[in-house]
């Protein structure tokens, strides 16, 4: 047996990983491990990694060499997609002790207590992703008010510029009865709202017994969660019927989509296999504005992809000044190893990237502000959820308008329907 006792956990990247580190964090637990802060030296550091971008795999180069700095001695395993995708690369990291791939993740408890503590050779097992075919339930816990509930994981995707699928796998789930027990475990934690998080969660089922919107019809009927909110919906699976229901006729789901857009040049889409164009994507913007006009629609987009032309660039720019959508992700190229982008040999300075980066950012803020202006005087149910600086208690209402009220703590996890009176300066709704 090792004689590793506390564990501190760090989470990398996307809410996917947020609901896995929990889950493996209750693997410790249940083991008998006390979970610890990163700063109060414990004996095991987790690293649950990312490789979305090149400024994951530095992060995780820094965490190490933090970790050594809080505890010279202590144990530290690498795990999630960078550990998946470039293993040797990161045992090579100085002070990794053990680095897991996608199917050794949620082993972690029987590998540690394998360790022979004499040999200081890093323990790498990795096999390749084509043998991940496995589903593990997982959902984050911590706070009381939400809890991502992971229903999907893996891709069958190959999008050109990312390397998920390289990382997590074919898509699968596990079905809706047992997701249904999963998320039951959450009944008596005082949680209030639930969000969906996974790969490609759109693909629930692979088209074949059930598919998303049956998820959806069945989640609607939890009479314990309070509020539902999808995470991240692809437009070619964001249906309809989908979209008519939780705008509709769903009890619990709220009127928030957030959808990847990638570009708004039909060219470029195409070079990123995305299955949509932008007809398409504009189809279920006004479908869903046609239904509810204060349903909030997020957008995640990509700017420096190869071949991004200034005049490219400029589709993509006016296509969203002219959308009806309420912010942007905006995130910035990067080359990842094996993808099919990084053969293009088309690429667009890094100072170029930059600057497209930041005049999306400043429409998406500017998107954002007039979203939150046409609910100025308004009344909406808010979901309160921390206190901030100055007393200030914070949360967001249904279509995802952050709010912020002052001195009111007996109010947190709670729902209450407010009046929104006038945005903060620093861009936050008041509400009484």
């Amino acid at each position: 047996m090792n004689p590793y006792r506390t564990v501190s956990f760090y989470t990398l990247g996307c809410k996917l990983n947020f609901s896995e580190t929990s889950a493996i964090s209750r693997l410790f637990e249940d083991g008998g491990y006390a979970k610890v802060d990163f700063e109060e030296r414990p004996d095991i550091f987790v690293i649950n990694t990312c490789s979305v971008t090149d400024n994951a795999d530095k992060k995780c180069r820094y965490l190490v060499r933090k970790a050594r700095k809080v505890n010279p001695n202590a144990f530290i395993i690498m795990l999630g997609c960078y550990a998946q995708l470039k293993p040797k690369e990161i045992s090579e990291i100085e002070g990794v002790n053990m680095v897991l791939g996608a199917n050794d993740k949620f082993n972690v408890i029987e590998h540690l207590e394998k360790i022979d503590e004499t040999n200081s050779t890093t323990v790498v097992l990795n096999e390749s992703i084509k043998k991940t075919k496995d589903f593990y339930p997982a959902f984050s816990s911590g706070e009381r008010t939400r809890s991502f509930l992971k229903v999907q994981d893996g891709c069958d995707y190959f999008c050109s510029f990312c390397t998920i699928p390289l990382a997590r796998g074919k898509s699968r789930n596990a079905s809706i009865s047992k997701t249904l027990l999963e998320l039951d475990k959450l009944k008596n934690t005082g949680v209030k709202e639930i969000v969906l998080t996974g790969v490609n969660i759109g693909d629930f089922g692979q088209g074949k017994d059930e598919n998303f919107f049956e998820l959806v019809k069945a989640l609607d009927e939890v009479s314990f969660i309070e509020r539902f909110r999808i995470s991240s919906i692809e437009p070619n699976l964001l249906s309809n019927e989908i979209i008519d229901f939780v705008l509709n006729k769903s009890k619990r789901f709220v009127p928030h989509f957030h959808i990847p857009l990638q570009s708004g040049s039909d060219y470029l889409l195409k070079k990123m296999r995305r299955k949509y164009d932008t007809s398409l994507y504009t189809d279920r913007v006004n479908f869903i504005k046609s239904i509810k006009p204060d349903c909030c629609i997020g957008v995640d987009v990509i700017v420096g992809y190869p071949g991004e032309t200034y005049h490219e660039f400029q589709k993509t720019y006016e296509y969203l000044k002219d959308l009806d959508v309420s912010y942007l992700h905006v995130f910035t190229y990067s080359e990842r190893a094996n993808t099919t982008a990084i053969k293009l040999g088309e690429k667009i300075p890094m100072n170029v990237r930059k600057k497209r980066s930041q005049d999306l950012q400043s429409l998406s803020e500017r998107k954002k502000r007039l979203f939150y202006q046409q609910h100025i005087q308004s009344n909406q149910t808010v979901l309160f959820e921390n206190t901030i600086d100055n007393d200030y208690v914070t949360g967001f209402t249904e279509n995802y308008i952050k709010v912020k009220i002052k001195d009111k703590p007996d109010i947190i996890n709670s729902l209450k329907n407010v009046f929104l009176k006038e945005m903060h300066s620093d861009g936050v709704m008041l509400c009484e």
